[in-house]
């Protein structure tokens, strides 16, 4: 082999060993737990919890079912991260994921929260689904940007 074709080898290599590195330091890690076992996103480790069903306020009615979910969330990081609804969603058996729908249905409803470090709280949220209590749910997890974490936590809620 000529020295020209090593040099072409072995910068062809380099170059798809530099991508399969920076490819697999950007893909989220899935980190997976059952309700009510802990499970840590980024900076922060959560108890997920089925809570039920209800039918809402007066103010937010739903459109099926509001299926209610506690979440305990303890800040292991040294400064106080943000936690907010949106960092959660229910995946249902066809795998369609829904937001949280926001009201004020209780005093624990998690809007948006500055969780102090090393504390831990603990928050309510809802998602408007078709609910049927046979099927599969899931919990996604978001860390939000503040926790700067390619985590996504599955919890599952019920079923699985």
């Amino acid at each position: 082999m000529s020295g020209t074709v090593v040099v072409v080898v072995a910068a062809i290599l380099a170059s798809i060993g530099i991508a399969i590195y920076f490819y697999d330091l950007y893909q989220p890690k899935f980190i997976h737990a059952d309700a009510g076992d802990p499970i840590q996103v980024g900076p922060v480790k959560y108890v997920i919890e089925y809570a039920g069903t209800h039918e809402g306020s007066e103010e937010t009615p739903p459109a099926n079912t509001f299926v209610k979910i506690r979440i305990s969330a303890t800040n292991l990081l040294d400064e106080e991260t943000r936690m907010s609804g949106g960092q959660f969603y229910i995946i249902d058996e066809d795998d369609d994921k829904t937001q949280p729908v926001y009201g004020r249905f209780d005093d624990k409803d998690l809007l948006d929260y500055y969780l102090q470090p090393g504390r831990e709280s603990a928050w309510t949220t809802q998602f408007d689904i078709p609910f049927d209590e046979g099927a599969e749910y899931k919990i996604g997890i978001l860390p939000t940007k503040l926790q700067a974490s390619r985590d996504i936590g599955i919890v599952c809620l019920l079923n699985c």
